[in-house]
């Protein structure tokens, strides 16, 4: 009995690593003892909608988490929404999203499948299609489903209200997606749904659906949004401040180097798989000086890389960055890149070089005094710049290309 609740107490104790809110604790805790008790691991849910194909860190926070939860013996069972995907979750949203074709979904849906195990393993993860509970509900049963929930509750949600109040539309189908995620809950049986704390309201829906069928109403954990490289706003690639866990080690552990020291203790926490006695230890030595931040940030850097590359990759990336940025060195892998001009107008040079994705993002670069060639700085954006055989053009800190004529 006393090793019962030390066990349930240590769980809970992983489980709480950087979580937001866990509605509610007592039920978790419940739910544990349950589990050890009856040798019959908790069924823990993550949906997600394969709208975009790449995923960042930000995406990686409730699936560190879920492999914490795998790692405590429980069972993890990932939702590919490619039912709900093709309306959208209309979170956060000002408008109506537009619809994905179920060509779209399936293609997104097999990369996140080979991404997502970079972290989880796959031999204690079910993955499952909603689709397949989803699409063969009745018109009847969608009615009995719709009838569990009143217009006045929808609009409590900020993204409905907000669109309600400014006299935006709201289509009738984006009330369904909160009511087909809970509805995933139902099919599963779920003890425990993960999301971010932006995913509050839909988590919830899912108790309340399965107190309406009469099952034990899941656990809801909502995790952080994790900051992006900015400090200021979220992880996102539209804003350019991400790590994608594809992005090659190099460029990776580069961009870790940039975080703000002040996000080095969340990053810690949130995306790294470091002990918790460690963690506690870092983030002592960060607030009392006596681990130097930059130190800090290199094994940061270190861990993230060696979670998607491995640590030989994460070796090799370290003493490339130590290379460039503190021996101010070369990096040894430069890309060579062919010009068939022996002159060319320097914001298309560095998009035909592969440095910028567009002119107008190449002359923003320039002006802030980031792009250099063969190491000297350049800021007139509308130099045009005689092209020599082996010249090294430069942007930011992390991009290169040795420039070769025919």
């Amino acid at each position: 009995m006393v090793y019962l609740q030390q066990e349930v107490e240590r769980q809970l104790m992983v489980l709480r690593r950087g979580t937001a809110e866990i509605v509610p604790e007592e039920d978790l805790k419940a739910k544990i003892k349950k589990s050890l008790a009856t040798g019959k691991p908790l069924k823990v849910k993550l949906g997600l909608d394969p709208t975009a194909p790449d995923i960042h860190l930000g995406h990686t926070v409730v699936l560190q988490k879920l492999r914490q939860f795998q790692e405590l013996g429980h069972q993890v069972i990932i939702i590919i929404g490619d039912f709900t995907g093709r309306i959208g979750d209309p979170t956060g949203k000002s408008e109506t999203r537009r619809q994905l074709t179920e060509a779209e979904v399936l293609a997104n849906a097999e990369t996140y499948k080979e991404q997502i195990f970079k972290i989880l393993d796959p031999d204690r993860t079910r993955v499952t299609f909603n689709s397949s509970w989803l699409a063969k509900l009745t018109f009847t049963e969608v009615i009995e489903l719709a009838a569990s929930i009143t217009v006045a509750r929808m609009l409590e949600r900020d993204d409905f209200a907000r669109r309600f109040q400014e006299n935006r539309p709201i289509s009738v189908h984006e009330f369904f997606y909160p009511l087909m995620q809970g509805y995933d809950s139902v099919a599963l049986a779920a003890d425990v749904e993960l999301g971010g704390t932006d995913q509050k309201f839909n988590l919830l829906m899912g108790r309340h659906l399965q107190r309406e069928y009469g099952q034990e109403p899941q656990v809801a954990m909502m995790m952080p949004i994790l900051p992006g490289l900015d400090g200021v706003q979220k992880m996102s690639k539209s804003l350019g401040n991400y790590i994608g866990i594809k992005d090659p080690p190099r460029e990776m552990y580069g961009k870790a180097m940039s975080l703000p020291d002040e996000l080095m203790p969340t990053y810690y926490e949130l995306v790294t798989a470091v002990p918790l006695e460690e963690l506690e230890a870092i983030k002592k030595g960060l607030a009392a000086g006596s681990l130097h931040p930059r130190d800090g940030k290199m094994r940061l850097a270190r861990e993230i890389v060696t979670l998607y590359h491995g640590p030989a990759a994460a070796r090799e990336a370290e003493k490339e960055f130590r290379q460039v940025f503190q021996q101010h060195d070369l990096p040894e892998d430069i890309p060579e890149v062919n010009i068939n001009e022996p002159k060319a107008w320097l914001p298309r040079l560095m998009v035909q070089a592969g440095l910028a994705p567009s002119t107008s993002e190449a002359r923003r670069l320039i002006r802030q005094g980031a792009v250099r060639i063969n190491g000297e700085r350049l800021d007139d954006p509308e130099a045009e710049i005689d092209i020599t055989e082996g010249m090294i053009l430069q942007a930011g800190k992390r991009k290169f290309a040795r420039l070769h004529t025919f």
